[in-house]
């Protein structure tokens, strides 16, 4: 069976049933991350070599995106998975990435802190020397998959080289670790996303992921991309799925005593044509920055920093516009429209939030400094 068609067996079988559940009680979708791990998704990214499918961004874009039409939590859940499972596929050993590859092991990244806000690529937290290992100390303010992961990419000051930061993968039963709580948000309900807690977590040097000093280079160069990209993969996916539900309502909604659908509503058809051409350009900066990454494009840059925030926004847009057209029953749960309005709404404070990234965007296009 080709990979689209068991992801789309998953999504009916397993994901759509689950959404509406995943919303309202805020519940992690174990059985659609359980499914996809089954069938080879977790370990899309891991090289051939380790068991893994030895896919690139592209296709993990793809995956993220097709996801967030009936799910943006588990799409959401699979992004931070796919952002962590990079950087252990090129620092990690070769036991955990044979876990991942093998679907048995779901990982996440643990960078935004209290102390730094949404400036995640400036940790406050601690990694000190202690006996043969180290220890950590720190308060992360998001971490998705929070208590659900068996992993954690996790950033830290550096113990005593130059530079910002260190990355370490944390497993996700060390001693010292805290959760502060459930989740019980506004949008993307089921990704657990929860602040946590290090008192003394030790780690050993072999968990140390990349150089001493380093983290600041892996964040920018192997994460941020990766981020970028499927976060925007996530607002064009819910986006898609905003506008297939309203298209679906308005064609099938009519006014009986006129003999007519709303579809016949020139005010209906220009709000949806609005949203399609709004949705259909965030997809294609979407896949013409894939395009730059991919052959090393001047630009390549530029794009990864406009990216995310243009699909967020546009999202914001194309989901109000979804409630506009269908009125009152886009108020309704079952309809799915009003958790794909509020599920919208994360993107855009997500760190780096669409206001950090327009000061990214309007530093490059002036010849300043990013840092």
């Amino acid at each position: 069976m080709e990979p689209t068609t068991i992801l789309d067996t998953i999504i009916a079988n397993t994901l759509v049933p689950l959404a509406l559940r995943t919303d309202q009680e805020g519940r992690f979708p174990r059985e659609a991350v359980q499914a996809l791990a089954e069938a080879g998704f977790l370990g899309l990214i891991s090289a051939t070599s380790v068991g893994g499918q030895g896919k690139g961004l592209r296709e993990a874009v793809q995956v993220v995106s097709t996801l967030a039409k009936t799910c943006p939590s588990t799409a959401m859940v699979v992004c931070m998975h796919y952002c962590a499972a990079n950087v252990i596929e090129q620092f990690g050993a070769e036991a955990q990435r044979r876990e991942i590859a093998a679907g048995r092991h779901l990982t996440t990244l643990a960078f935004s802190e209290a102390e730094s806000r949404s400036h995640f690529w400036a940790p406050m937290s601690t990694a000190k020397a202690e006996g043969d290992g180290f220890v950590l100390d720190a308060r992360k303010s998001w971490v998705t998959s929070a208590g659900e992961a068996n992993s954690y990419v996790w950033s830290s000051k550096p113990v005593a080289g130059d530079g910002a930061s260190t990355l370490w993968l944390v497993d996700a039963s060390s001693p010292g670790l805290s959760i502060a709580g459930r989740f019980d948000g506004l949008g993307l309900r089921g990704n657990a996303s929860t602040p946590m807690t290090a008192q003394g977590v030790r780690v050993n040097a072999s968990d140390r992921l990349g150089e001493d000093g380093k983290g600041f280079d892996a964040m920018m160069g192997v994460v941020l991309p990766w981020f970028a990209c499927m976060n925007a993969a996530c607002s064009v996916g819910l986006m898609e799925g905003a506008l297939e539900r309203a298209a679906g309502h308005v064609g099938g909604t009519r006014h009986q005593h006129l003999g007519s659908s709303l579809a016949d509503l020139p005010t209906i058809r220009a709000y949806l044509a609005k949203a399609r051409i709004k949705t259909d350009m965030a997809g294609a900066l979407l896949q013409d920055t894939l395009s730059a990454m991919e052959t090393g494009r001047a630009d390549t840059m530029l794009r990864v920093l406009e990216v995310k925030a243009a699909a967020a926004e546009t999202a914001l847009e194309v989901t109000d516009i979804a409630m506009r057209v269908c009125g009152g029953a886009a108020f309704r749960k079952e309809a799915g429209i009003e958790r794909l309005f509020r599920d919208a709404r994360a993107a855009s404070v997500m760190a780096p939030t669409s206001d950090v990234l327009y000061d990214f965007i309007g530093k490059a296009v002036t010849g300043q400094p990013l840092f």
